[in-house]
């Protein structure tokens, strides 16, 4: 099982550095060989991530939506003990609450947290459960 980021499930539907890999992580959750949990926050980020590409229309953000939704992920609303938690994560981390949420959602679960944003991931490195997506070794 692991929670993922925007900056990795971003990359299933725009070409990017690092797809293959975000693909082959979402692959293996249709083959059911890994869970994936994320924060409902992830969808927001999500849409407006592609919201603002410039080659995506209001439909494409709409479908990539309902597909996330569709797939059968487990999709978290926040509690009020792992929202404090990301509190204290941001501060500890310096890095912004809804960075921070994904990095407490991984530690209230004990499962890795996988990034694709470089400048998180050096902040987070000393959280055990941090993972580098272009590092990965699935």
């Amino acid at each position: 099982m692991y929670v993922l980021d925007a900056s990795v499930v971003v990359k299933w539907f725009v070409e990017e550095e690092g797809k293959e890999i975000a693909l082959s992580i979402r692959d293996k959750f249709w083959r059911r060989e890994i869970d994936i949990v994320v924060p409902d926050l992830l969808l927001y980020e999500i849409s407006n991530a592609l919201r603002y590409n410039p080659n995506l229309n209001e439909q494409d953000v709409k479908n990539a939506v309902d597909s996330i939704i569709n797939m059968g992920i487990r999709i978290l609303i926040p509690s009020g003990e792992i929202l404090k938690k990301a509190i204290d994560m941001s501060f500890l981390y310096g890095i912004s609450l809804y960075d921070a949420y994904y990095v407490a959602l991984a530690d209230e679960l004990k499962i890795p947290f996988i990034t694709a944003d470089k400048k998180l991931f050096d902040k987070v490195k000393k959280f055990s459960l941090a993972n580098y997506l272009f590092s990965l070794k699935l």
